[in-house]
């Protein structure tokens, strides 16, 4: 590599990253254009929930983790991509960080989440994961690691009666 790229390189790194105990700065203007690329048929999606809650009935995170609210599908749009719209794409890390424990951690995008009124809800939330990954920031269903983080949860079979 030529000093020229390392120099540039570096200060690319500088950047983004701060020194210390600081984060990554948001890039805002990364994330508007993202929500203008599909505001039309986000926005339409977000206006036509009707809080029905029959996303929530299929999902089996839900129904698993004692119909807690953070698992309703519906919940995880409006508390991600809902607020990006709300906000125009304005985001601080903080919330990003909030939104990241809420789309990957409380859903693994199955895709059994069912709207009676056609919105695709994984679409939406693989949506907003596009976007929190553009501000690196990512994460992983915690199954997938092994055992579950609660002992509890592992001898709950949610398909049993």
């Amino acid at each position: 590599m030529s000093k020229f790229l390392v120099s540039r390189y570096s200060v690319l790194i500088t950047q983004y990253y701060m020194i210390g105990d600081s984060m990554q700065e948001v890039d805002t203007q990364k994330i508007k254009a993202m929500l203008d690329q599909k505001k039309a048929r986000m926005k339409i999606c977000l206006a036509a929930c009707a809080s029905c809650s029959l996303c929530a009935e299929s999902c089996f995170l839900f129904m698993s983790n004692n119909k807690d609210p953070q698992y309703m599908p519906s919940y995880k749009v409006v508390n991600s991509l809902g607020r990006l719209y709300k906000k125009k794409g304005k985001a601080t890390r903080v919330m990003l960080e909030d939104m990241r424990d809420l789309i990957w951690q409380n859903c693994v995008l199955c895709g059994r989440c069912y709207c009676p009124f056609g919105i695709d809800i994984p679409y939406m939330i693989s949506f907003a994961r596009s976007i929190l990954r553009s501000q690196g920031i990512s994460g992983v269903f915690p199954h997938t690691l092994g055992a579950p983080e609660d002992e509890s949860v592992d001898s709950q079979d949610p398909i049993s009666p």
